[in-house]
């Protein structure tokens, strides 16, 4: 009994550590460039975009597809970087175990 009491406890922690791991996700934020850095996305670790920072030289009204492919470029990279450091943080907290679905 004493056992599952200090795994009880064990589980505790690491789920306190989780919402406080969450919330520094939340804040952290991640930059990815396209086109030379004339377009900037920002994310948090959760993926969600949090500035889009376009350089007026690249606004071509004649040539607007160019701009969207460079905008979803710069999310795509940066929601990528931004997934491969979540990932490393949590499992850095988790000792690599696996995680059930929803739990993160």
């Amino acid at each position: 009994m004493r056992d599952l009491g200090k795994m009880m406890k064990q589980v505790q922690k690491l789920q306190q550590d989780m919402a406080r791991l969450q919330e520094e996700m939340k804040a952290e934020r991640v930059e990815a460039t396209a086109g030379g850095g004339v377009v900037c996305a920002v994310v948090n670790l959760h993926g969600e975009i949090q500035e889009i920072i376009i350089n007026p030289s690249v606004v071509d009204p004649a040539d607007v597809g160019m701009l969207q492919d460079l905008i979803l470029a710069a999310i795509g990279e940066a929601q990528r970087s931004a997934k491969t450091q979540a990932d490393e943080r949590m499992k850095a907290l988790t000792g690599g175990l696996p995680l059930p679905p929803g739990l993160m």
